[in-house]
């Protein structure tokens, strides 16, 4: 027990001198997860690919293969929070992480032996997303355990600049790699990319406590509704979900009409409508990795501001543009790269506000109710904006997109958010 008191001394001590990845544990955390990401945007990016190219799959079954990627989040989310908060969070991360690198290792492997077929990519894509819906909610309820409550917002930059990088760098690796091993044998990134997330997080010294113990057992449905109150109860939570969720159906929206709209209606070619919508990566990047200094200088009120206006208004430039010209490009770059930008300061402050305001036992219930919301709200925005272009056009489809997407920025008005001077220090009355 000594040892590992003075471990934790020795790493609260050496993040505070040298910042969040001076406690070795994020560090290891992080390097992990930054290869991992980077083999998931590889993955992302292949796998439709893998049922296009090489298995010749049809424009709905390639639908079908992109919507179960959605499943795991709206039907699993909740009652993996629950069971993550009756449980150690490290082992079970590890475990999803082995199970990941075993199910996508499956893709290159059976198409290999000549047994590759869309049921099986069917397969992977849901268990795989399953595992990925724990080890996300798991992972966003262990970083309050693993840092102390000063290098939250740090923590959490590091981890979206991580993100957005991997959002930069996988999608070009994916595409070169591919074209020199083909797609199948391209996932075997990923699967390796799993195993160093696993060793990052097997190496970590801070030995984790058992959950709390209620003085009740409680049963599936008492926790959920314990969960969901966590978020529905605390009125800071409600509100920003709301508005996140608003934000989501907007970004659905035009993030699906955009590739339909540059490719028919602009005529943008594939590089430059990649060279576009990258610029979203790119600007959250820029994004992650100055939130902690934007707001020290304007503070976390007017910090809060500043993004969602970025958020929300940035793509009204995306109706500027009327061809593929350069002068077009500059447009739809500075867009996306507003919007990334944005978003990427918005994440790192609204993950921050949902930890601190959230008691530790709740936390993966808490992150569960909340993915579930959020990524819920992306696939209504797509399927909406998917029928307005089949019935008013895609220009005006883009459009009503555009304009939805500034809805979230009403909250401004009304909006407890956006009058903290500073983050809170804990758990506020329920309201």
């Amino acid at each position: 027990m000594a040892f590992e008191q003075a471990t934790e001394i020795t790493a609260e001590a050496s993040a505070s001198t040298g910042g969040v990845l001076g406690n070795r544990d994020f560090a290891r955390l992080f390097a992990g997860e930054t290869i991992s990401q980077v083999g998931s945007q590889v993955t992302q990016f292949t796998m439709p690919l893998v049922a296009i190219i090489t298995l010749h799959a049809t424009a709905f079954q390639v639908g079908v293969l992109n919507a179960l990627k959605f499943v795991p989040v709206i039907v699993v989310a909740v009652f993996a929070g629950v069971w993550l908060d009756r449980r150690r969070r490290r082992p079970i991360m590890i475990m999803c992480a082995l199970g990941n690198a075993l199910l996508i290792g499956l893709v290159p492997l059976s198409s290999s032996i000549g047994f590759l077929s869309i049921g099986l990519l069917y397969v992977v894509i849901t268990l795989s997303g399953g595992l990925t819906v724990v080890f996300d909610v798991g992972a966003l309820s262990y970083v309050p355990f693993l840092v102390d409550r000063d290098h939250l917002t740090e923590s959490n930059s590091k981890l979206q600049a991580s993100t957005a990088f991997a959002g930069i760098a996988g999608p070009g690796l994916a595409g070169l790699i591919t074209g020199l091993i083909t797609a199948p044998i391209t996932l075997s990134i990923d699967a390796v990319s799993y195993l160093f997330s696993a060793a990052g997080i097997i190496t970590i010294t801070k030995r984790e406590p058992p959950p709390d113990s209620p003085a009740e057992r409680t049963s599936i449905r008492q926790s959920l509704a314990e969960g969901f109150r966590a978020v529905y109860g605390t009125k800071l939570l409600r509100i920003l979900l709301g508005q996140s969720a608003v934000l989501n159906v907007g970004f659905g929206a035009v993030s699906t009409m955009f590739t339909i709209y540059g490719v028919r209606v602009l005529h943008l070619s594939p590089d430059r409508l990649g060279v576009a919508i990258g610029a979203l990566a790119a600007g959250a990047l820029f994004g992650s990795l100055l939130a902690a200094r934007v707001q020290r200088a304007l503070g976390l009120s007017k910090m809060m501001g500043l993004a969602i206006i970025l958020v929300c208004a940035s793509p009204i430039l995306l109706l500027v543009p009327r061809n593929a010209s350069y002068q077009s490009m500059v447009f739809l770059v500075a867009a996306w790269f507003g919007h990334g930008f944005g978003i990427s300061m918005w994440n790192v402050n609204t993950i921050t506000l949902r930890q601190v305001l959230t008691p530790n036992r709740l936390l993966a219930r808490m992150n569960a109710t909340y993915r579930m919301m959020l990524f819920g709200a992306l696939p209504v925005g797509a399927f909406l904006s998917g029928v307005l272009g089949s019935t008013v056009g895609l220009w005006h489809a883009m459009a009503i997109s555009v304009i939805a997407l500034t809805l979230p920025m009403a909250w401004l008005t009304f909006s407890p958010v956006f009058r903290l001077k500073e983050m809170p220090t804990g758990p506020q009355q329920n309201g």
